[in-house]
C-alpha cells in the first residue's frame, strides 16, 4: 500500500482521497449518469436476528450485486460502497434507514437503491427487496424469494431476474462455477471480521473447504498487506492459476507486494506484462512509481518515470494523482517548468490536494516565482499542519521522498466532459463556462438540489480552481450532507482564495459540528472582525458559546 495509506496523520486527506473514488457521477453530465443507470445494493437486514444468518446481511449486498452485473446491470462494487460508508462514518453493521441509504446512493451516483430484509422461516431463507428510485424517492420494484440457504446462490440469481427483467442474458445459469456455501459463508466472515486474526482464519477456513475459490485468495491478500506481511500476500496470490478469472487481478496484487518488498525488478515484470496484455492507467501509474524509486537516471535509455506517468493520465485524463506523480516526477528529474506545469493540472482536478499545493510551491519558489509559491504553501499549511513540519525538515531539498502515489485499484472519472470542452474552448470561454456552471451550482444549491450543486460546482472548480464562491458552497453542500472534515477543507480554501465573513462564519459552524469549539469560537470572532454588523457571525458567536 503507498505511504499515504499508512500514515494516519493523513486522515484528512485519506477522506477526501474516499470522496473523490466517490464522485464519478456526482460530476458526470446527466446523460452519462443516465446511460450507466448505476445501481447501489447495500447489506440486508436480518430482522429473525438469528445468529447463524448474521453473516447474510453482508453476503446478500455481494451476491445480488455480482448477480446484476452478470445481468448486464451497472450495480456498484463492494469497495465503492464500503468507500462511502467510511467516508460516512457509518458501521458497515449498522441498522439504516432509507434516508440514509439514499444520501449514500447520491453519493455514489447511484440512480436506484436496492435495500431489503432476510430471515428464516421453517428452516428456509425468505428474502424480500425494495428497489428505490432515487430521483422519485418511490419503490420501484419489490420482489421475494425463498429458498433453502444450502440453494443461497439460486435464490439471490432468481431476485436479480426479477429486479432486471429485460435482461438480454440468457436463461442459463448466470454464476457458472460457485463455491461452495459454506466456503462462501468464511469468504463472506472474512471480509467482515473486525480483528485481522480472525479475518485470516476465516479466509484461511474458506480456502481449505474449496482451493479453488480464488476471490478469497485476493480477499486473504488484502489482510496480509494490512498487516504489513507482504511476503505471505505475494505468495498468496501467486497461488492463483492463468485460467481463473481473477488472474489478472492477482498479477496486479502481486506486482503491489513485490513493490513493498522492494523487487523492483521483478515488479516491473509483472507490472509490464500487464500493460502489454491489458494496458491500464494504474499499471502504467506503478510501472512510474517502480522508475521514480529504484531511481532511473535521466540519462539512461531505460523509460523515466514520467513516460508511464504520462502514458496513465492520457488513459484516465480525470485523475488528479496521475498529475500529481508527473509532477513530483518532474520535481525530481530538476524540470521545474514541466513540474509547475502537471501540478498545477493536479490541483485544478482536486483543489484540496494539500500535497500538490506544497509541491507546486517548491516548484514556484525554484522558478523564481516567490509569491505565488508562498501562496501556495500557505494554503497547504490551511490543510494540514504536517506541511510546516515538511518546511522544517533539515537537507536542500524541501520537498520529501515517497510522495508518489501507488494506485491499488481501478478509479472513476471526476471531471467527466470537461477534458473535451477545455480543448474546445479559450482561455475567455472558460471563464465564461466557469461562471455558468457558478450560477447553476448556486442555484441548484438554495433549492437543496446537492446532487446537481456538486455537479456543477466541481466542473466551476475545474475551470477555475480558486473559485471562493463555489468552494464556500461546496463546503455547505459537504456540512449539509454531514461530510464535516471535506467541508473544513473547502471553507479553508475558500478562505485563502477570498477572505470573507460568510466563509469564516460557516469554517465556525463546521467546526462546532466537529465538536472543536476553541476554533469554531475563533472563526466566528475573525467574521465579526472583518464585519462587526454581521448578523450570521453573532449568532454563530452566540452559539458557540451555549456550548460551552
Amino acid at each position: 500500500m503507498s505511504r499515504t495509506l499508512r500514515d494516519l496523520g493523513f486522515r484528512g486527506i485519506l477522506a477526501r482521497a474516499a470522496l473523490c473514488f466517490m464522485l464519478p457521477a456526482l460530476v458526470a453530465s446527466p446523460a452519462h449518469a443516465d446511460t450507466n443507470q448505476r445501481i447501489l445494493v447495500v447489506p440486508f437486514e436480518n430482522v429473525s436476528r438469528e445468529g447463524r444468518i448474521f453473516w447474510l446481511g453482508e453476503a446478500s449486498a455481494v451476491l445480488l450485486a455480482d448477480d446484476l452485473k452478470a445481468l448486464g446491470a451497472a450495480a456498484i462494487a463492494r469497495e465503492e460502497r464500503r468507500q462511502a460508508f467510511e467516508t460516512l462514518q457509518v458501521p458497515p453493521a449498522a441498522s439504516l434507514t432509507d434516508a440514509t441509504v439514499i444520501r449514500i446512493a447520491q453519493i455514489l451516483g447511484a440512480s436506484e437503491v436496492v435495500v431489503g430484509t432476510l430471515q428464516l422461516e421453517d428452516n428456509a431463507l425468505v428474502v424480500r427487496v425494495r428497489s428505490i428510485a432515487i430521483e422519485t424517492g418511490r419503490i420501484a420494484k419489490n420482489v421475494t424469494a425463498r429458498g433453502p440457504v444450502g440453494e443461497l446462490f439460486q435464490t439471490f440469481e432468481r431476485l436479480a431476474r426479477d429486479l432486471v427483467p429485460s435482461t438480454p442474458v440468457s436463461d442459463s445459469n448466470v454464476r457458472v462455477a460457485t463455491p461452495p456455501v459454506a466456503a462462501f459463508e468464511n469468504y463472506i466472515k472474512g471480509l467482515i471480521a473486525e480483528k485481522p486474526d480472525a479475518a485470516i482464519n476465516y479466509l484461511q477456513t474458506a480456502l481449505k473447504i474449496d482451493s479453488t475459490f480464488d476471490r478469497a485468495r485476493l480477499a486473504l491478500w488484502e489482510k496480509f498487506e494490512d498487516r504489513g506481511e507482504y511476503g505471505r500476500a505475494l505468495s498468496t496470490v501467486q497461488a492463483v492459476p492463468d485460467r481463473s478469472a481473477w488472474a489478472a487481478r492477482a498479477r496486479f496484487l502481486a506486482g503491489l507486494s513485490e513493490l513493498e518488498l522492494k523487487k523492483y525488478d521483478d515488479a516491473f515484470a509483472t507490472f509490464k506484462g500487464l500493460a502489454d496484455s491489458q494496458p491500464a492507467a494504474n499499471v502504467f501509474n506503478n510501472l512510474g512509481v517502480i522508475q521514480l524509486r529504484r531511481g532511473v537516471a535521466t540519462t539512461s535509455s531505460a523509460p523515466q518515470p514520467a513516460y508511464y506517468f504520462k502514458k496513465a493520465a492520457d488513459v484516465e485524463p480525470t485523475q488528479v494523482d496521475y498529475f500529481f506523480n508527473l509532477g513530483y516526477a518532474y520535481w525530481f528529474a530538476k524540470d521545474t517548468q514541466a513540474a509547475v506545469y502537471w501540478l498545477r493540472e493536479a490541483v485544478r482536478r482536486n483543489p484540496a490536494d494539500g500535497d500538490a499545493h506544497f509541491v507546486l510551491g517548491a516548484a514556484l519558489a525554484a522558478a523564481g516565482n516567490g509569491p505565488e509559491a508562498n501562496r501556495e504553501k500557505e494554503l497547504a499549511r490551511r490543510l494540514s499542519s504536517v506541511y510546516q513540519d515538511w518546511e522544517r525538515r533539515p537537507g536542500p531539498d524541501p520537498v520529501p521522498k515517497g510522495l508518489e502515489r501507488v494506485k491499488s485499484g481501478t478509479e472513476l472519472s471526476l471531471t467527466h466532459g470537461l477534458e473535451e470542452a477545455l480543448a474546445m474552448s479559450g482561455q475567455r470561454d472558460q471563464r465564461e463556462l466557469a461562471r455558468y456552471y457558478l450560477d447553476r451550482g448556486r442555484r441548484a444549491y438554495r433549492e437543496e438540489h446537492d446532487r446537481e450543486a456538486l455537479v456543477d460546482l466541481n466542473r466551476t472548480l475545474f475551470l477555475s480552481p480558486y473559485e471562493a464562491e463555489a468552494h464556500l458552497l461546496i463546503g455547505r453542500v459537504h456540512l449539509r450532507a454531514g461530510r464535516v472534515r471535506e467541508a473544513i477543507d473547502a471553507f479553508k480554501i475558500s478562505l485563502w482564495s477570498v477572505e470573507s465573513a460568510d466563509a469564516h462564519v460557516a469554517l465556525a459552524e463546521a467546526y462546532l459540528e466537529a465538536r472543536d469549539r476553541a476554533s469554531a469560537e475563533a472563526e466566528a470572532g475573525r467574521a465579526l472582525a472583518l464585519d462587526p454588523s454581521s448578523q450570521s457571525a453573532k449568532q454563530m458567536l452566540e452559539k458557540v458559546k451555549a456550548r460551552q
